[in-house]
């Protein structure tokens, strides 16, 4: 069966190329997209979480009193 044949060879050669496309990636060793949005979430909860603590501790301050 010449087409199974035909088949066979393009699905080496998309095996070789998928191969070399993973050791690309690993020697490139970059961050995925979805690695730099939960980087990116997690830098803007904690600037949240400063402000609150920072908001907090200026009211406990105003009530304070000094004279």
């Amino acid at each position: 069966m010449p087409e199974l044949d035909h088949l066979k060879l393009l699905l080496g050669l998309l095996r070789g190329q998928l191969a070399a496309l993973r050791r690309r990636a690993r020697a490139e060793d970059g961050y995925t997209t979805e690695t730099i949005i939960v980087i990116a979430l997690l830098a803007a909860a904690a600037l949240v979480v400063v402000g609150v603590i920072v908001t907090k501790i200026k009211a406990t301050a105003n009530k304070i009193k000094t004279e």
